[in-house]
């Protein structure tokens, strides 16, 4: 029954959100997908208000709500900022922008890197009582949100992982229902070409499910949870990159040489 709250909360608000918002036509939120069809980013918005939702009527300390809902507005936020202002930059992965970092150059990808980051950290210290364990989980947070978006690279692979993570979130505790319900109620207009998470609701369910793991147990399971996400994001860095130049490759193969 606990859980069943936040994830009806969740799922109701992602569904109404992006009824509102899928009537709209701002080009903005539009973008070509692989197979050329036009998809909108309107499922990142309703998958961030609606985990926020879902998280705000969960039961439990007041601390921790708060502290979930702050990491999924922050997460989403600065994932919207890099799809509305960073979408034209042809640089991805962890090492073009901090490449570029290192020579003064500040990217939306690293704005989106270190946002993410502060905002996982503010949470974990914000519902651990040790500092140390509220580095691991602010780290276990924004390595989620990371390693979520790094997997978005076909329809459904984003809301497939959220699945997954979500199923072992949900053993620690109800902080996972939301971000599973928001995900699960926006996975037919992912998985149909309708619409995407984009990076606002990648890193938003995320950071969601981070929270979840991470308080789903103890400081040795943190640390471990903690090195799991980094090199997993790390690894998935390298596949999507990968995965994003394969279509390039192709064209050029066909003797298509245009951006």
């Amino acid at each position: 029954m606990s859980r069943t709250v936040p994830a009806a909360v969740a799922a109701t608000v992602a569904a109404g959100v992006y009824g509102l918002l899928r009537r709209r036509t701002d080009a903005a939120w539009r973008r070509t997908n692989r197979a050329g069809r036009t998809v909108t980013l309107y499922a990142g918005p309703a998958a961030v208000l609606g985990t926020a939702a879902g998280l705000a009527a969960a039961p439990g300390p007041a601390r921790e709500r708060a502290a979930g809902v702050f990491a999924v507005l922050a997460a989403g936020g600065c994932g919207a900022y890099d799809d509305l202002v960073g979408a034209a930059d042809p640089r991805r992965g962890f090492r073009a922008h901090l490449g570029a970092l290192r020579r003064g150059e500040v990217t939306c990808g690293a704005v989106k890197l270190l946002g993410i980051g502060a905002a996982g950290l503010s949470a974990g210290l914000l519902v651990e009582e040790h500092a140390v364990d509220g580095v691991l989980t602010g780290v276990v947070v924004a390595g989620t949100a990371h390693l979520v978006n790094l997997v978005d690279v076909t329809p459904g692979a984003a809301v497939g992982c959220v699945a997954l993570l979500g199923a072992a979130g949900l053993a620690g505790g109800v902080t996972a229902a939301a971000p599973l319900a928001a995900g699960g109620v926006l996975a037919p207009v992912d998985l149909g070409e309708q619409a995407m998470l984009g990076d606002t609701g990648a890193h938003a369910l995320g950071a969601a499910l981070g929270l979840a793991l991470a308080r789903g147990t103890g400081r040795f399971g943190r640390v471990a949870l903690a090195a799991g996400v980094v090199a997993a994001a790390a690894a998935g860095d390298r596949v999507s990159s990968l995965a994003r130049r394969v279509p390039r490759a192709r064209r050029q193969l066909a003797g298509d040489t245009g951006t």
